[in-house]
Parts: structure tokens; sequence; C-alpha cells
């Protein structure tokens, strides 16, 4: 286990670490909407962290406090082995005791508000 700030991260690795970094400089529109609305504490005092490596995984969003993952999910998604790939990601998340809550880039530049109240209510739990 390699140890990342104040968290643990199993089975992360340096690459992984590396490559979240790139990926925070090439977020979509909707990812950076919904990152703007975190950073603003729009969800009260919860810290979200933006692409954030996570067990084998990259995170768009992570709440370590409330183990809840956020993921923002563009046209790719709806591809049916990705579709495979994010249902399999999802149970093993949750199997680690982590929520993960799906948004499409639609949704979060559309109805930002919906977004971050359906946040709110699995923070607030």
């Amino acid at each position: 286990m390699e140890k990342y700030g104040d968290e643990l991260f199993k089975g992360a690795n340096h690459k992984l670490f590396e490559f979240s970094k790139v990926l925070r400089k090439v977020g979509t529109d909707a990812e950076d909407i919904l990152w703007q609305a975190l950073r603003r504490k729009r969800l009260s005092s919860f810290k979200f962290r933006r692409q954030h490596p996570l067990d084998k995984y990259i995170a768009d969003f992570y709440c370590h406090e409330a183990k809840l993952v956020i993921e923002v999910d563009g046209g790719i998604h709806n591809n049916p082995d990705n579709k495979e790939y994010d249902n399999n990601r999802g149970y093993e998340l949750e199997q680690l005791g982590i929520k993960v809550l799906r948004f499409t880039n639609e949704e979060v530049s559309n109805n930002l508000e919906m977004v971050l109240n359906e946040i709110k209510g699995h923070l607030e739990k």
C-alpha cells in the first residue's frame, strides 16, 4: 500500500498518481463546472479531490470523509465495453465501502442544481 497525503490507497501506484495529475489539466467543460461548484464549498464543508487515485482507478471526484466518488461521463461511456467497465468499477469500489454517483456531461452542464442536490443528499446520509 502506498500513502498519498493523509489517505491510504490500496493498489495505487506511482504511475497512476502521476497520470491523475495529467488528467486534472485536461478535464471536460462539465468536469470544470462541477469542480468549480465543489471548490466553492457549495456542498457544506466536505472536501473533494479531482482526478484522484483510488485503489486501481482514478476517480473524477472523491470525498474521503463521505466515501463518495462522483463520475462525470461523456458519450464514450455509452459504448457497451465502457458500460461493462464502469459497472465493474462501481461494483469494486462499492465493495470497498465507497458509493459511486454517475452523471452525464449534459446533466452537469444543463442542470447543475439537480446534480448538486443529489450529491448533497448522499453527503447528508
